[in-house]
Protein backbone atom coordinates (compact mmCIF):
# COMPACT_ATOMS: atom_id res chain seq x y z
CA UNK A 1 0.00 0.00 0.00
CA UNK A 2 1.22 3.51 -0.81
CA UNK A 3 2.46 5.82 1.91
CA UNK A 4 0.87 9.21 2.47
CA UNK A 5 3.15 12.24 2.78
CA UNK A 6 1.95 15.66 3.87
CA UNK A 7 3.79 18.98 3.98
CA UNK A 8 2.24 21.79 6.04
CA UNK A 9 3.93 24.94 4.75
CA UNK A 10 3.65 28.64 5.50
CA UNK A 11 0.78 29.29 3.09
CA UNK A 12 -0.43 25.92 1.80
CA UNK A 13 -0.62 22.20 2.51
CA UNK A 14 0.65 19.70 -0.05
CA UNK A 15 0.07 15.97 0.11
CA UNK A 16 0.76 12.96 -2.07
CA UNK A 17 0.63 9.20 -2.09
CA UNK A 18 4.07 7.68 -2.64
CA UNK A 19 5.79 4.38 -3.25
CA UNK A 20 9.52 4.69 -2.81
CA UNK A 21 10.48 7.99 -4.46
CA UNK A 22 7.56 7.81 -6.89
CA UNK A 23 4.74 10.28 -6.24
CA UNK A 24 1.17 9.36 -7.06
CA UNK A 25 -2.05 11.26 -6.50
CA UNK A 26 -1.35 14.75 -5.14
CA UNK A 27 -3.41 17.27 -3.18
CA UNK A 28 -3.07 20.96 -2.40
CA UNK A 29 -5.02 23.01 0.12
CA UNK A 30 -4.84 26.68 1.01
CA UNK A 31 -7.20 27.71 3.77
CA UNK A 32 -7.77 27.82 7.52
CA UNK A 33 -9.09 24.29 8.12
CA UNK A 34 -5.74 22.54 7.75
CA UNK A 35 -6.37 19.77 10.28
CA UNK A 36 -9.79 18.98 8.81
CA UNK A 37 -8.16 18.72 5.39
CA UNK A 38 -5.50 16.30 6.67
CA UNK A 39 -8.04 14.14 8.52
CA UNK A 40 -10.16 13.97 5.36
CA UNK A 41 -7.17 12.70 3.34
CA UNK A 42 -6.26 10.14 5.99
CA UNK A 43 -9.81 8.80 6.03
CA UNK A 44 -10.03 8.79 2.23
CA UNK A 45 -6.67 7.18 1.43
CA UNK A 46 -6.43 4.92 4.51
CA UNK A 47 -2.61 4.63 4.43
CA UNK A 48 -0.71 2.26 6.68
CA UNK A 49 2.07 4.85 7.07
CA UNK A 50 1.73 8.65 7.01
CA UNK A 51 4.57 11.16 7.25
CA UNK A 52 3.41 14.65 8.27
CA UNK A 53 5.95 17.48 8.13
CA UNK A 54 5.08 20.93 9.44
CA UNK A 55 6.76 24.32 9.67
CA UNK A 56 5.05 24.80 13.03
CA UNK A 57 4.68 22.43 15.97
CA UNK A 58 1.75 20.04 15.78
CA UNK A 59 -0.29 19.83 18.98
CA UNK A 60 -0.61 16.58 20.90
CA UNK A 61 -4.37 16.67 20.28
CA UNK A 62 -3.87 16.82 16.50
CA UNK A 63 -1.15 14.18 16.60
CA UNK A 64 -3.46 11.81 18.50
CA UNK A 65 -6.23 12.56 16.02
CA UNK A 66 -3.97 11.60 13.11
CA UNK A 67 -2.79 8.43 14.83
CA UNK A 68 -6.36 7.33 15.48
CA UNK A 69 -6.88 7.27 11.70
CA UNK A 70 -3.61 5.70 10.57
CA UNK A 71 -1.72 2.72 12.06
CA UNK A 72 1.67 4.43 11.87
CA UNK A 73 2.23 8.22 11.77
CA UNK A 74 5.64 9.90 11.70
CA UNK A 75 5.46 13.55 12.81
CA UNK A 76 8.20 15.88 11.60
CA UNK A 77 8.16 19.26 13.33
CA UNK A 78 10.25 21.36 15.71
CA UNK A 79 9.50 18.96 18.58
CA UNK A 80 10.62 15.88 16.64
CA UNK A 81 14.23 16.24 15.55
CA UNK A 82 15.29 12.60 15.24
CA UNK A 83 15.16 12.54 11.44
CA UNK A 84 17.29 15.68 11.24
CA UNK A 85 19.90 14.11 13.49
CA UNK A 86 19.80 10.83 11.57
CA UNK A 87 20.52 12.73 8.35
CA UNK A 88 23.35 14.82 9.85
CA UNK A 89 21.32 18.04 9.53
CA UNK A 90 21.25 20.87 12.11
CA UNK A 91 18.26 21.07 14.48
CA UNK A 92 17.21 24.57 13.39
CA UNK A 93 16.22 23.46 9.89
CA UNK A 94 12.52 23.18 9.15
CA UNK A 95 11.53 19.90 7.57
CA UNK A 96 10.68 21.41 4.19
CA UNK A 97 14.30 22.53 3.84
CA UNK A 98 15.54 19.24 5.28
CA UNK A 99 13.43 17.21 2.85
CA UNK A 100 14.77 19.23 -0.10
CA UNK A 101 18.34 18.54 1.00
CA UNK A 102 17.65 14.83 1.46
CA UNK A 103 16.06 14.62 -2.01
CA UNK A 104 18.92 16.55 -3.64
CA UNK A 105 21.49 14.27 -2.02
CA UNK A 106 19.67 11.29 -3.55
CA UNK A 107 19.07 12.78 -7.00
CA UNK A 108 22.53 14.33 -7.41
CA UNK A 109 24.69 11.91 -5.47
CA UNK A 110 28.38 12.74 -5.72
CA UNK A 111 27.73 16.39 -6.58
CA UNK A 112 27.61 19.48 -4.42
CA UNK A 113 24.21 21.16 -4.59
CA UNK A 114 22.82 24.66 -4.21
CA UNK A 115 19.12 24.28 -3.43
CA UNK A 116 16.98 27.37 -3.96
CA UNK A 117 13.40 27.27 -2.65
CA UNK A 118 11.26 30.10 -3.97
CA UNK A 119 8.07 30.30 -1.96
CA UNK A 120 6.78 32.47 0.88
CA UNK A 121 10.42 32.71 1.87
CA UNK A 122 13.53 32.46 -0.26
CA UNK A 123 15.86 29.84 1.17
CA UNK A 124 19.21 28.76 -0.23
CA UNK A 125 20.94 25.67 1.17
CA UNK A 126 24.19 24.05 0.05
CA UNK A 127 25.80 20.64 0.30
CA UNK A 128 29.26 19.44 -0.69
CA UNK A 129 30.17 16.49 -2.92
CA UNK A 130 29.89 14.15 0.07
CA UNK A 131 26.38 15.35 0.82
CA UNK A 132 27.41 17.27 3.94
CA UNK A 133 25.28 20.31 4.75
CA UNK A 134 27.43 23.42 4.43
CA UNK A 135 24.99 26.19 5.35
CA UNK A 136 22.14 28.29 4.08
CA UNK A 137 20.20 31.54 4.17
CA UNK A 138 16.61 32.67 4.70
CA UNK A 139 15.23 35.76 3.01
CA UNK A 140 11.87 37.11 1.86
CA UNK A 141 10.08 35.43 -1.03
CA UNK A 142 8.82 37.34 -4.07
CA UNK A 143 5.19 37.80 -3.02
CA UNK A 144 6.26 38.53 0.55
CA UNK A 145 8.44 41.38 -0.74
CA UNK A 146 5.60 42.76 -2.84
CA UNK A 147 3.27 42.65 0.18
CA UNK A 148 5.89 44.38 2.34
CA UNK A 149 6.12 47.28 -0.13
CA UNK A 150 2.38 47.79 0.21
CA UNK A 151 2.25 47.36 3.96
CA UNK A 152 5.15 49.64 4.86
CA UNK A 153 4.52 52.45 2.40
CA UNK A 154 1.77 55.04 2.08
CA UNK A 155 0.94 54.81 -1.62
CA UNK A 156 2.27 51.60 -3.16
CA UNK A 157 -0.43 49.14 -4.31
CA UNK A 158 -0.74 45.51 -3.25
CA UNK A 159 0.55 43.17 -5.95
CA UNK A 160 0.04 39.43 -5.51
CA UNK A 161 2.00 38.23 -8.53
CA UNK A 162 5.37 39.05 -10.13
CA UNK A 163 3.89 38.56 -13.62
CA UNK A 164 4.30 41.75 -15.63
CA UNK A 165 1.80 40.97 -18.41
CA UNK A 166 -0.41 43.91 -17.55
CA UNK A 167 2.29 46.28 -16.33
CA UNK A 168 4.43 48.62 -18.36
CA UNK A 169 7.91 49.06 -16.91
CA UNK A 170 7.24 52.80 -17.11
CA UNK A 171 4.59 52.58 -14.41
CA UNK A 172 4.38 52.36 -10.65
CA UNK A 173 3.44 48.69 -10.67
CA UNK A 174 6.06 47.86 -13.28
CA UNK A 175 8.83 49.53 -11.31
CA UNK A 176 7.79 47.61 -8.17
CA UNK A 177 7.82 44.25 -9.94
CA UNK A 178 11.08 44.95 -11.75
CA UNK A 179 12.73 46.10 -8.53
CA UNK A 180 11.67 43.02 -6.56
CA UNK A 181 12.34 40.48 -9.31
CA UNK A 182 15.67 41.99 -10.39
CA UNK A 183 16.78 42.26 -6.78
CA UNK A 184 16.00 38.58 -6.19
CA UNK A 185 17.76 37.52 -9.39
CA UNK A 186 20.92 39.42 -8.38
CA UNK A 187 20.67 37.97 -4.87
CA UNK A 188 20.26 34.37 -6.06
CA UNK A 189 23.04 34.68 -8.63
CA UNK A 190 25.30 35.95 -5.87
CA UNK A 191 24.61 32.91 -3.70
CA UNK A 192 25.04 30.55 -6.67
CA UNK A 193 28.39 32.12 -7.61
CA UNK A 194 29.80 31.25 -4.17
CA UNK A 195 29.77 27.56 -5.15
CA UNK A 196 30.29 27.63 -8.94
CA UNK A 197 30.81 23.87 -9.30
CA UNK A 198 27.55 22.95 -7.51
CA UNK A 199 24.47 21.61 -9.22
CA UNK A 200 21.79 24.31 -8.90
CA UNK A 201 18.29 23.09 -8.05
CA UNK A 202 15.22 25.34 -7.94
CA UNK A 203 11.99 24.35 -6.22
CA UNK A 204 8.92 26.09 -4.79
CA UNK A 205 5.98 27.94 -6.27
CA UNK A 206 8.02 30.57 -8.12
CA UNK A 207 10.78 28.20 -9.30
CA UNK A 208 9.86 28.17 -12.99
CA UNK A 209 9.32 31.94 -13.10
CA UNK A 210 12.82 32.66 -11.75
CA UNK A 211 14.51 29.78 -13.57
CA UNK A 212 13.83 31.55 -16.87
CA UNK A 213 15.76 34.57 -15.59
CA UNK A 214 18.95 32.81 -14.53
CA UNK A 215 22.15 32.92 -16.60
CA UNK A 216 23.47 29.58 -15.34
CA UNK A 217 21.76 26.29 -16.35
CA UNK A 218 19.73 24.91 -13.46
CA UNK A 219 17.43 22.02 -12.60
CA UNK A 220 13.82 22.74 -11.66
CA UNK A 221 12.26 20.08 -9.41
CA UNK A 222 8.88 21.46 -8.34
CA UNK A 223 8.08 18.58 -5.97
CA UNK A 224 11.53 18.36 -4.36
CA UNK A 225 10.14 18.63 -0.81
CA UNK A 226 7.55 15.91 -1.41
CA UNK A 227 10.22 13.70 -2.98
CA UNK A 228 12.38 14.13 0.12
CA UNK A 229 9.45 13.27 2.37
CA UNK A 230 8.72 10.24 0.17
CA UNK A 231 12.31 9.09 0.70
CA UNK A 232 11.97 9.59 4.47
CA UNK A 233 8.72 7.59 4.41
CA UNK A 234 10.30 4.76 2.41
CA UNK A 235 13.25 4.52 4.80
CA UNK A 236 10.88 4.64 7.78
CA UNK A 237 8.81 1.77 6.36
CA UNK A 238 11.92 -0.32 5.75
CA UNK A 239 13.01 0.32 9.34
CA UNK A 240 9.73 -0.75 10.95
CA UNK A 241 9.53 -3.82 8.72
CA UNK A 242 12.85 -5.19 9.99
Amino acid sequence: MANLIIEIGNTAVKAACSEGMTLGKTYRYQGEKVMDFIIDILEREKPEVAVIASVYEISQYDEDSFKSRCPDVLILDSAHGDILKANALPPFLTYDRAASIIAARYLFKGHGCTIVDLGTTLTVDTTDTEGNYTGGIISLGCRTRLKALNRYSRRLPLLDSPEMKNFSEISLEGSMVKGVVSGMVFEIEGYVSQNPDNMVVFTGGDAIYFAKRMKKPIFVVCNLVLMGLALIADRYVRKIEK
